[in-house]
């Protein structure tokens, strides 16, 4: 496992960010009712809470990407 540019906490960095991106955007999703106007749009989840945990969700991915682990070998 040597040669592989990212180690075990980097995938699990990963993971955790997919999964905060993906419950960001359920957290936004609403009904599919597009009868009549629906106030529920303006809510605290869907125009604070799910960016932001969407947000954190792609900024995990970033450091996810680039971190580095310490124990790496000079060779």
């Amino acid at each position: 496992m040597e040669n592989f540019a990212f180690k075990k906490i980097n995938f699990i960095l990963m993971a955790v960010a997919l999964v905060l991106i993906v419950v960001g955007f359920l957290l936004m999703h609403g009904s599919a009712t597009t009868l009549e106007f629906n106030p529920d749009i303006f809510s605290f989840r869907r125009i604070t809470l799910a960016p932001v945990v969407s947000m954190s969700g792609f900024i995990l991915m970033i450091v996810a990407i680039l971190w580095k682990s310490k124990k790496e070998d000079k060779s």
